[in-house]
């Protein structure tokens, strides 16, 4: 699936001023849902996360006030144009620069500021989800073996270092969205 078309103009749309996580957990760990050899991981500079908050407003006006179909060539020309202006190749080279910062994001407690790696959040989600008695036996059985499944593809973050790059610049960057429950 292509981010430039239909998911960075659906992420701004959608959740203007959040990143899209949800998307992210999906393509790193769902089988079947995005190979994980798409998202490529990569090490990010201060000018990826400068340029990535600079473009962000921008972008997120530029989508909510566009059409629901994102399918408009002038859209995208002008988003390419706003991540042009903001240092980025093209709107390819920003989708994936959201994307590593998005990885990092989702792992990060914003309280604590502490980083989970990707593997430990899911076990963490499966211990939370097993302890919940308010999930059905059924659903929870369900969901705690596709999160079994998602661990054992899930892997530690490379770049050690963007960790502490997107910490540095935590309190700028928009939050991740909030995981959605089975039922949401």
């Amino acid at each position: 699936m292509s981010l430039t078309k239909n998911g960075c103009a659906a992420k701004y749309r959608s959740f203007s001023g959040v990143l899209l996580s949800t998307f992210l957990a999906l393509a790193l760990f769902a089988p079947g849902a995005a190979p994980a050899q798409e998202v490529k991981e990569i090490k990010l500079t201060d000018k990826h996360i400068q340029g990535f908050i600079a473009a962000h407003d921008d972008l997120s006006k530029l989508f909510d006030s566009s059409s629901p179909d994102n399918s408009d060539p002038k859209v995208e020309a002008q988003a390419e144009a706003i991540v042009k202006k903001n240092g980025f190749a093209n709107l390819a080279e920003h989708d994936i620069v959201s994307i590593n910062i998005s990885m990092i994001m989702s792992g990060i407690d914003p309280q604590t500021k502490r980083f989970t790696e990707p593997p430990e959040q899911i076990k963490k989600e499966i211990a939370a989800l097993k302890a919940d008695k308010s999930v059905p036996e059924v659903q929870k059985r369900q969901i705690v073996a596709q999160l079994e499944s998602e661990l054992k593809n899930a892997k530690p973050i490379q770049f050690k270092e963007n960790i502490a790059l997107v910490l540095k610049y935590f309190d700028k960057l928009p939050p991740p969205i909030p995981e959605q429950g089975p039922a949401d």
